[in-house]
């Protein structure tokens, strides 16, 4: 026997009550677990965008600093 099989052979010797209250129980834990998983999902989601955004400026500004530092070179070789 599983253990689902045993919980809902517990729940069943329980008043009709007791039953609801440990099914909204689980709904509700369900239902917080769902939520959770979706603001988990948001979360990775924002972090991507975020990495994303970040390594077009490094890219940018690594450019910018090279065409920087060819034309420091290209000087300091001249002289």
């Amino acid at each position: 026997m599983n253990v689902e099989t045993e919980i809902i052979m517990k729940l069943k010797l329980l008043p009709i009550d007791k039953q609801q209250q440990l099914l909204d129980f689980a709904e509700f834990l369900e239902q917080k677990s769902i939520l959770a998983q979706k603001q988990k999902e948001q979360l990775k989601q924002q972090l991507k965008e975020g990495a994303i955004r970040h390594a077009e400026h490094d890219l940018n500004l690594a450019q910018d600093w090279f065409v920087l530092e060819e034309e420091a070179y290209q000087h300091s070789t001249q002289q």
